[in-house]
């Protein structure tokens, strides 16, 4: 079992000097922060227990111009330590920490008081006071307080007994989800290449597997993994990991960047969330606020939509909205976020993400939060359900539904035999999920499409699949269109010949005026011998439109009496065999056969017989050679 433990709090309150007591390290790594002795970045280091366990420990700074880097640190805490100095007690930056702590979910804490050599135990009580009125109602109402002071050593013993203490008693998540690890550094360490660092908020990563980097897309392979600067063989969730990258750049990856299991593909710029609106923002925000959004390590401007016809949300009130983000993020069901002013002056609120790759919605519709609402609770089915409801698409990829609700695939997978979810294609193995209600009308309006198709053009045997898919309410990726119309098909709800389709009720049924035109069709092909009219001019001489003669010679087509060779151009199929039988002894007798000597043969324009010689070639009779042609073997 791993944890991060954090600190908080503001500025030259001892965060630093009491990770340096706790574990031995100086966690101010930049020239600037030591010259100065204020922490800008974030600082690692390996705390180690009473009873010999370890955790991660981030050091945030505390100053508000360098809010932005303590946010890049403070998610995947599992316990805070919220630093109030004893001299200075309650201050700005520390109701600022403690809502940033509020909104990213932290569960557990200790609250300690440094500098506690400076003062006396008069001055201690009334800063404990002033510490139980802050927490009031807040995650740390009723923390443990730890007197310490990181000069003497006074309290930091017992504040590692508490830690221990407190981490053994708080719920971590299992690590069988797919590796995700928010970038909170990267750099190019001289022989062995880019190298990466954070906290691993999910699954496992070995040496030698797989990542990509989101958003971009660009695919590495781990190199090595260390620990607090030790080579493992595994790290886990739960760990400050150190990831050695091949394959990428230095400029692939920086702050804000995730390594993910290849298995996650996809980033969003618009996110469903729950919102809270804490005191520091001081009046209410209107619909379509602009934002300052902080998710993982990533920082981005977006606009505040809110849902269900909401003018505005004011301090101390949740709503529901849509963060309508200017660059793509990495974001899953249940991530805590924090929204900032845009000057990012103050910190207005936070939440938690729902529907990380939510569509546009109408922000007056009443029906989102409802569903918001079931996709936020603890059952997966009714989670999935309400998205595939929500999405625009008529079926969701079960990786892509992983993603959104935050579980392994096999999760996604194992709910597809919900009453009221729809498993495509049906038979086989699950490429897709829909609702039962999307299947029924997407089914409904393909029946209807081939049932119109049959209405308008009776003497045509079906309809094209292709032209089918895109007359259908919901767009559906080829492939798995071709797997739905062969399910149909096995269900006798449609019939499949090669690429056409038709209900099974459809039959080409000639009528006297049709058979008696066709008669005339064939009797003109047959007198026009190698020289037939294209289609247009043939229907004009038989007073007909050009559609219908066009079906007339398709109907033709299929009783094997006219053999389509070119567009809108068609031979007796009498002719076509006599051709074949000319071409063959004469190919047989002299060799390979020309164009020019073809064209002779036949006494036809090169119109005629370039386009006989490009039929005989795709049906495989002939084959080219340079300029002329051979008979194909066999």
């Amino acid at each position: 079992m791993h944890w991060i433990v954090g600190t908080a709090g503001h500025i030259d309150h001892g965060k630093t000097a009491l990770v340096r007591a706790l574990t031995g390290e100086d966690t101010d790594r930049l020239k600037e922060e030591k010259e100065r002795g204020i922490s800008i970045d974030l600082g690692f280091a390996e705390l180690r227990l009473a009873d010999g366990r370890t955790a991660g420990l981030v050091d945030v700074p505390g100053h508000e111009r360098f809010i932005k880097n303590m946010l890049a640190g403070a998610h995947g805490i599992d316990l805070v330590l919220f630093v109030v100095a004893a001299d200075d007690g309650v201050m700005p930056q520390t109701e600022e920490h403690l809502d940033i702590l509020h909104l990213l979910g932290v569960k557990s804490g200790v609250v300690v008081i440094t500098k506690a050599d400076l003062v006396g135990e008069e001055r201690l009580a009334e800063v404990r006071e002033e510490i139980e009125i802050l927490t009031a109602g807040t995650v740390l109402e009723g923390a443990p307080v730890c007197a310490v002071s990181s000069v003497t050593g006074r309290g930091i013993e017992e504040l590692r007994a508490e830690i221990g203490r407190r981490l053994g008693a708080a719920a971590v998540a299992p690590s069988n989800k797919p590796f995700r690890l928010p970038v909170d550094r990267a750099f190019v360490m001289k022989g062995h290449g880019v190298v990466v660092t954070g906290t691993a908020v999910a699954g496992r990563i070995a040496p030698g597997q797989a990542v990509r980097i989101l958003p971009g897309g660009e695919e590495a392979r781990v190199r090595s993994v260390q620990v607090h600067g030790h080579e493992v063989r595994e790290a886990e969730r739960g760990q400050r990991v150190a990831l050695n990258l091949a394959g990428v750049e230095r400029t692939d990856v920086t702050r804000g960047h995730v390594v993910v299991d290849p298995s996650i593909a996809s980033t969003t710029e618009r996110i469903d969330a729950l919102v809270e609106i804490r005191p520091l923002a001081k009046k209410p925000l209107p619909n379509r606020r602009r934002v300052r959004l902080h998710v993982g390590t990533a920082e981005v401007m977006a606009k505040l939509v809110l849902l269900g016809g909401k003018p505005a949300v004011a301090p101390r009130e949740r709503a529901w909205a849509e963060l309508v983000c200017e660059a793509p993020v990495v974001a899953f069901r249940g991530d805590r976020f924090i929204l900032r002013s845009e000057s990012a002056d103050r910190t207005l609120g936070g939440g938690v993400v729902v529907h990380p790759f939510a569509p546009l919605h109408h922000a007056a519709d009443r029906s989102i939060p409802a569903l918001l609402e079931r996709v936020r609770g603890d059952d997966l089915a009714a989670s999935v359900l309400a998205l595939l409801e929500m999405e625009s698409e008529f079926a969701s990829a079960p990786a892509w539904l992983a993603q959104a609700v935050d579980v392994a695939e096999n999760e996604v997978r194992a709910v597809a035999s919900h009453a009221e979810i729809e498993p495509l294609p049906g038979r086989g193995p699950l490429e897709a999920l829909t609702t039962k209600a999307k299947w029924t009308r997407w089914r409904d309006a393909l029946l209807a499409a081939l049932a119109e198709h049959h209405r308008t053009n009776p003497l045509l045997p079906g309809m094209e699949m292709e032209l089918l898919r895109n007359r259908l309410p919901y767009p559906v990726a080829p492939k798995l269109f071709r797997e739905i119309v062969d399910r149909l098909a096995a269900e006798q709800a449609l019939v499949r010949e090669e690429s056409l389709v038709r209900l099974p009720s459809h039959r080409v049924r000639l009528k006297t005026e049709e058979r008696a035109a066709t008669a005339e069709i064939e009797a003109l092909l047959q007198k026009s011998g190698y020289t037939p009219p294209d289609l247009k001019p043939m229907a004009e001489a038989l007073r007909l439109p050009a559609k219908r003669a066009g079906e007339l010679l398709a109907a033709l087509e299929r009783e094997g009496k006219a053999v389509k060779v070119g567009q809108d151009l068609y031979y007796h199929a009498s002719a076509i065999a006599r051709l074949r039988d000319l071409v063959a002894e004469r190919i047989r007798a002299r060799g390979p056969l020309g164009a020019a000597e073809f064209r002779d043969m036949i006494g036809a324009s090169r119109k005629f017989s370039i386009a006989l010689l490009e039929y005989f070639d795709r049906s495989g009779f002939t084959m080219r050679v340079g300029d002329q042609r051979k008979l194909r073997k066999g």
